[in-house]
């Protein structure tokens, strides 16, 4: 089954492959789609409320897709899980339980005969930021390059400075709350690192222009980043 995702420069779309990710605690959904070419994968962790459905991260897939990256977005978590934490979200803040997603969802990947010599890295928003980052750090070398866009890289803790992939931190120059908390976490980290603000944005990054830029951003920083094995 085939699914098609949005584009950020209305460019011809490229067809994804629905996947079941049979992890040890979950089967989960996905999408995936790994262009001709491809040294690398992006894996997508989705922020608080959202899913493998959003249409930011999946314009940011398509994106990503068109330079030539691979991508797989997937849901942390099972359906179930969503119902129960419908009502105080305590789930959808659950750094650690993300995080393991992430990390079995990387060795899934690494299973596929697609992906078994693609570089690795992550794609977080919101929440997603800090389980992307949390779960590089337990990973290390394993995974190259890390994007978070808009998020709350502050709830990883002491994972920060463990983090071994090249780290970009995208935020809204309007969102000053989540600005500040980037910039607290961007002195934590380690590792290959760059803090790029978006003129005008807002959280959301709904501005004109400011998810293209957030695409542009990530795109580059992945084909520089991911190396493939």
């Amino acid at each position: 089954m085939s699914t098609r995702t949005p584009t950020v420069g209305g460019q011809q779309d490229l067809a994804a492959r629905h996947v079941h990710l049979a992890l040890e605690d979950a089967m989960l959904q996905g999408e995936w789609c790994i262009p001709a070419g491809a040294v690398g994968i992006v894996l997508f962790a989705h922020g608080s409320g959202s899913s493998r459905h959003s249409l930011r991260n999946q314009a940011v897939a398509r994106a990503l897709q068109e330079s030539g990256t691979g991508t797989l977005l997937f849901d942390l978590l099972t359906r179930g899980e969503e119902a129960e934490g419908t009502h105080d979200g305590h789930l959808r803040f659950d750094i650690g339980l993300l995080a393991r997603r992430l990390v079995s969802a990387t060795k899934w990947v690494a299973r596929q005969p697609e992906g078994v010599n693609l570089g690795l890295g992550y794609f977080g928003s919101s929440t997603g930021g800090a389980a992307a980052l949390d779960a590089a750090a337990k990973l290390g070398s394993v995974v190259d390059a890390v994007v978070s866009r808009g998020g709350r890289p502050d709830l990883a803790g002491e994972a920060l400075a463990q983090v071994e992939a090249s780290t970009l931190l995208i935020v809204g120059e309007r969102d000053d709350m989540v600005l500040k908390l980037n910039e607290e976490a961007f002195e934590q980290l380690r590792c290959v690192k760059e803090l790029a603000g978006v003129p005008g944005a807002t959280h959301l990054f709904e501005d004109p222009g400011a998810l293209e830029e957030v695409a542009r951003l990530a795109a580059v920083w992945f084909r520089r980043h991911l190396k493939q094995r």
